[in-house]
């Protein structure tokens, strides 16, 4: 099993962009589903974008159009650009292995990767 490990994440203004990266201690090609997931404070964790092993991409309402999920097989990585911010994405981020969209997590949950949206 890959080890996952988050990084990106920052303070920045509402409209403001981030870009995290979730990096794979091996490889990710034959990974069937992998997931950015985010938990405010005094909130459930909760899947915002996922991205399959053949690169379908799929996203949270509340980030469609404004998140888009990637991925560099041949770095062992997966971004999440995140743009045009509000002060309710603020949340540690995570990334994570699963099946599909919505199924439950197949790894362990790293440090994640603090994410501070000032209005």
């Amino acid at each position: 099993q890959v080890q996952l490990v988050e990084s990106g994440g920052g303070l920045v203004q509402a409209g403001g962009s981030l870009r995290l990266s979730c990096a794979a201690s091996g490889s990710i090609v034959s990974i069937t589903f992998m997931g950015w997931y985010r938990q405010a404070p005094g909130k459930q964790r909760e899947l915002v974008a996922g991205i399959t092993i053949g690169g379908t991409t799929n996203y949270a309402d509340s980030v469609k159009g404004r998140f888009t999920i990637s991925r560099d097989i041949a770095q062992n990585t997966v971004y999440l650009q995140m743009n045009s911010l509000k002060p309710e994405d603020t949340a540690v981020y995570y990334c994570n292995t699963a099946l599909a969209w919505g199924s439950p997590v197949s790894g362990s949950w790293g440090r994640g990767t603090q994410v501070t949206v000032s209005s």
